[in-house]
């Protein structure tokens, strides 16, 4: 029999940990990650097309390339996207309606070594930027993976009926918290890094985006949803130990 307190921290930890989940999806599929803001007169002088060519054509550590800085470009963990205007022609009308141009990133890309001059392999390979290129991708997988494991685990305990295996729920839900933390801190990271060889021009405004914030978010959910499961599988345990106690004497 589970005591109703242990029981209402089991379904509050089971939402907790089904929104992190959902945020984690959310922002792992997203491509607004990162964005960069080209005021207009920015951009005057410029022929779209090629840049846009350019930026298509481009391997994934070119992402941060000239087409991104000047065409309002985003990056996500899987994508990297421009504003490109609907018209072949820029500049002619005062205010071109832009549309949105993606390119996915490949999971070949995802394991391509980085450079210190990026769009340049002749170059030396940045070694930490390339690790934490692979880890801001492996580890929100990670993340995900283990959620899916500790609710496996779960409905095992419910079939048993054991209070016992919701420690290791607990357990699984702290790591994949950490593997969330890990992301964020891998992606920002490797901006930084990115941002000390490729700088954007003046005037280019940089900004977080909400999918990033998603993902951010999902670190404390899955931090309380651990807290309860083992809040609940600890306290329950020593309930049973004193009631058996009482009844033994």
């Amino acid at each position: 029999m589970v005591d109703n307190r242990y029981a209402t921290a089991l379904v509050i930890g089971s939402v907790l940990s089904l929104l992190a989940a959902a945020y984690l999806s959310v922002a792992v599929g997203t491509q607004h990650w990162y964005q960069y803001n080209s005021p207009p007169g920015k951009r005057e002088g410029m022929n779209a097309s090629e840049l846009r060519d350019e930026f298509i054509s481009g391997e994934a550590d070119g992402a941060y390339t000239n087409a991104m800085f000047r065409l309002n470009g985003s990056l996500g963990l899987w994508w990297r996207c421009i504003l490109v205007p609907s018209q072949s022609h820029w500049y002619k009308q005062p205010d071109p309606k832009l549309e949105p141009e993606c390119v996915s990133i490949t999971l070949p890309q995802q394991f391509t070594p980085k450079y210190k001059y990026p769009g340049n392999p002749n170059g030396e390979e940045d070694l930490l930027r390339t690790y934490l290129w692979r880890c801001q991708f492996l580890l929100p997988l990670v993340s995900l993976a283990l959620v899916f494991l500790s609710c496996l685990v779960g409905v095992c305990a419910c079939q048993c009926r054991s209070f016992m295996p919701t420690v290791g729920v607990g357990l699984l839900h702290l790591l994949a918290g950490l593997c969330s933390l890990g992301t964020v801190c891998c992606f920002l990271a490797g901006v930084d890094l990115l941002h000390r060889y490729a700088q954007p021009p003046d005037g280019v405004e940089s900004t977080l985006g909400w999918s990033l914030y998603l993902a951010l978010v999902s670190f404390p959910l899955q931090m309380m949803a651990a807290a309860l499961f083992l809040w609940a599988a600890r306290s329950h345990r020593k309930t049973y130990s004193r009631i058996t106690a009482y009844r033994v004497a």
